[in-house]
């Protein structure tokens, strides 16, 4: 715990010796921001959208929208948290605008079915053979396909807990909801992502070792051929 209150102090040392750089006109500087923050902002517009191209819209729009009020910044929060806060708001009007998608989600208050492992990363391994790349590559988009299906409130509570590791604190204050609501809706997003994931689990093991196709002809095929090897007579 005390590593980690350091190094959030590094860093929030850094992204203020940062921000004193682009208030003094050096615009370059937002670039070492935005590489610093690219990856949890984007997958933040990415839970909401739904859609790559959106986010990366979005994503943009907000950094413009950042930029032109980096001034009002006081550090009253992190400031991960403060542009997320912008992301996500982006992204929200950004959907409510969007002609494809009639129904319009709510971030804040309560939803009316809030009930009351995925908090470890998969590690790549220095010695990953290519079938073990191939097959923690499937398993990382069918983790991606179960976290999109999530219900939208729920599934942006998820990516910042459980993906971005957000505090509770942290995330309420980016979403604008209660520290209960988000306890609620993250403790009923890994149950929804359990069961569907056992699901899928119960489908896999009724293919396991299946004899039809492929295998089922080669083992008939090599019987047959052993057995028009062997005499006519049983004798």
């Amino acid at each position: 715990m005390r590593s980690e209150a350091m190094r959030d102090q590094r860093q929030e040392g850094a992204d203020t010796e940062v921000i004193q750089r682009i208030l003094n006109g050096e615009r370059n500087a937002f670039a070492l921001l935005m590489r610093r923050y690219n990856r949890p902002l984007y997958r933040t517009a990415r839970s909401i959208l739904k859609d790559d191209a959106d986010a990366e819209d979005a994503l943009q729009e907000a950094y413009l929208l950042a930029y032109k009020n980096l001034d009002i910044f006081r550090g009253d929060s992190h400031l991960v948290t403060w542009l997320t806060r912008i992301v996500v708001n982006e992204s929200v009007a950004r959907l409510r605008k969007n002609a494809r998608r009639a129904q319009v989600f709510q971030l804040s208050g309560n939803a009316d079915n809030e009930d009351g492992g995925f908090e470890e990363a998969m590690n790549s391994v220095s010695t990953e053979q290519p079938e073990q790349a191939t097959e923690r590559t499937e398993m990382r988009h069918l983790i991606e396909k179960k976290i999109d299906a999530l219900p939208e409130a729920f599934r942006v509570v998820f990516m910042l807990r459980a993906v971005e590791e957000m505090t509770v604190e942290d995330t309420a204050a980016c979403l604008g909801i209660p520290e209960a609501t988000v306890r609620t809706r993250y403790f009923r997003a890994k149950s929804l992502l359990r069961e569907s994931l056992a699901r899928e689990f119960d489908f896999a093991l009724e293919d396991a070792f299946s004899f039809d196709g492929v295998r089922c002809d080669r083992i008939v095929e090599g019987v047959m051929q052993r057995l028009n090897d062997l005499p006519l007579s049983r004798d």
